[in-house]
């Protein structure tokens, strides 16, 4: 069979149009009847829509003696607009989930601040807990479906916006490794006034500090909860082999054994 046989195939086979195709592979449908007609051929990224679009390999497409492939086979096509779609998505949601996280975090500041005052420092750590819960709520409510595929199947992207994308987060590279570093330095100074503390070491000295502490905990926790998930965003759509291998191996692979069997 030639792409124009087996593209009409597929087509009747999943019950479309020629319009309801050339709708969901944003072209044509004059484009979408002369691929039928063998008066022409797709452009690549429209040969990887269709490929994704029905499920089945590009060699599928292509050759003539290729069986249909599995999605798992080809991978799932992922365009730039998608993509910079899903770097957005994610700098928001990070952005809420770290805002969520630090203002629980936060919440400990009325107790050390205002321990003679039990009605105040319970008031306010309510409505600053509430606060961060909502937060992170609506992180939740807000979080777009149509990126879990990107977290779940093997990708297939352009290489040349990979290559963009490695010449950006390269880019970053070090403003993200500085980040981290800093929020980790400003989590281990306030954590270390309290174990401190704790340990009987500082005799009560660093009692008076312990509010900054927890600002500087929760400031930490903040940038480093961005960086991160931006950081690994990136690394899922550039290294996506790296993830798919780490996703489907180790630890959580034997429990997802011990779970199907």
């Amino acid at each position: 069979m030639s792409f124009s046989e087996k593209l009409l195939q597929l087509r009747k086979e999943k019950g479309y149009s020629q319009e309801a195709l050339a709708e969901k592979l944003n072209t044509t449908r004059q484009a979408v009847s002369k691929w039928e007609n063998g008066q022409g051929f797709p452009e690549t990224e429209k040969l990887l829509m269709i490929g994704n679009l029905f499920e089945v390999s590009i060699d599928y497409l292509l050759k003539e003696t290729e069986a249909k492939g599995s999605r798992e086979e080809r991978g799932y096509y992922v365009s730039q607009e998608m993509a910079e779609g899903y770097l957005s998505h994610q700098q928001r949601s990070s952005n809420r989930i770290a805002s969520g996280v630090c203002l629980l975090i936060l919440a400990c500041l009325p107790y050390l601040m205002f321990r003679q005052e039990p009605a105040v420092y319970s008031i306010l750590i309510i409505l600053l807990a509430a606060a961060g819960i909502v937060v992170l709520v609506s992180a939740i409510l807000k979080d777009e479906e149509r990126y879990h595929v990107l977290e779940k199947e093997a990708l297939l992207l352009d290489q040349g916006y990979v290559k963009q994308l490695t010449e950006r987060l390269n880019r970053l590279k070090g403003r993200y490794a500085a980040v981290v570093i800093v929020g980790a330095g400003m989590v281990a100074i306030g954590g270390m006034a309290f174990l401190l503390e704790k340990k009987g070491i500082s005799e009560g000295a660093l009692i008076p500090y312990f509010p900054v502490c927890v600002v500087l905990i929760a400031i930490g926790a903040y940038v480093i909860l961005r960086a991160s998930t931006l950081w690994s965003s990136y690394h899922l759509l550039i290294d996506n082999e790296k993830h798919m291998n780490r996703r489907n191996g180790g630890f959580w692979r034997k429990v997802r054994k011990k779970l199907i069997d």
